[in-house]
């Protein structure tokens, strides 16, 4: 397995054993120990995932997630002391991918890392779509940018993926589950009213005039209001 891994942890013995671990098998690793230097490695290494420890000197680790928002695709495993399952679900809302709590078995965490490549690669190789227009609202998808009526819309890496997928398919109607599982592509831990507060969040978004797009179908889900023209450029 190839790819480039950034571990960001301070424990160095922990670091090390990580970077040992991900060296065996394939993988180019970068070890950092400080918040504000990953910040700064993150644009000259260019990782493809981050092994990412919440309490770090410096900037943490939510402070780290806020900023790849605007770092292109990079996926993230959060590894944390805290069996606060309000600060696991923190860390998952602001974009990491996945969780771990320490202590961990290091053959699971190589395990989801390897998952969560496989399945950032197979949505680069099958993204034949560039962008999503819906009314007003315009989706890049390259660039991971949206827009509505060219204001900016400034969405998390979740919020954004919720709204791309519903936008692309007008009157479907999705469970909450479904949208579990086709977003954040895992069993979250933060059940099915995480998707509920997403939703309100891209609503707000989104604005007074586009937030009744997304309607909530009761005791089933959402979808996207179809009266919309809704279209896809492909490359």
């Amino acid at each position: 397995m190839s790819g480039k891994v950034m571990v960001v942890e301070d424990e160095r013995k922990i670091a090390e054993a990580i970077a040992y671990a991900l060296s065996r098998e394939g993988y180019t690793v970068e070890i950092v120990d400080h918040g504000d230097a990953a910040l700064t490695r993150l644009g000259e290494f260019r990782p493809d995932a981050l092994i990412l420890d919440v309490m770090l000197p410096g900037k943490d680790g939510y402070d780290i997630l806020k900023k790849l928002q605007d770092k292109g695709r990079i996926g993230v495993i959060m590894l944390t002391a805290k069996e606060d399952i309000v600060n696991k679900i923190l860390g998952l809302e602001l974009g990491a991918d996945d969780y771990m709590t320490k202590p961990f078995d290091m053959r699971e965490l190589l395990a989801r890392l390897k998952s969560l490549l496989r399945r950032m690669q197979a949505a680069a190789e099958v993204q034949e779509v560039t962008e999503i227009v819906f009314d007003d609202i315009v989706l890049n998808v390259g660039k991971r940018t949206a827009h509505a009526k060219e204001q900016k819309l400034d969405l998390t890496p979740k919020e954004y993926d919720l709204l791309a997928l519903l936008l692309s398919n007008p009157d479907r109607v999705y469970t909450r589950e479904q949208l579990l599982d086709l977003v954040w592509e895992m069993e979250y831990i933060g059940g099915t009213r995480t998707v509920d507060i997403h939703v309100q969040r891209v609503r707000k978004k989104l604005g007074e005039a586009y937030s009744d797009i997304i309607q909530t179908v009761h005791g089933i889900g959402y979808k996207v209001l179809g009266g919309y023209s809704a279209n896809q450029h492909k490359s």
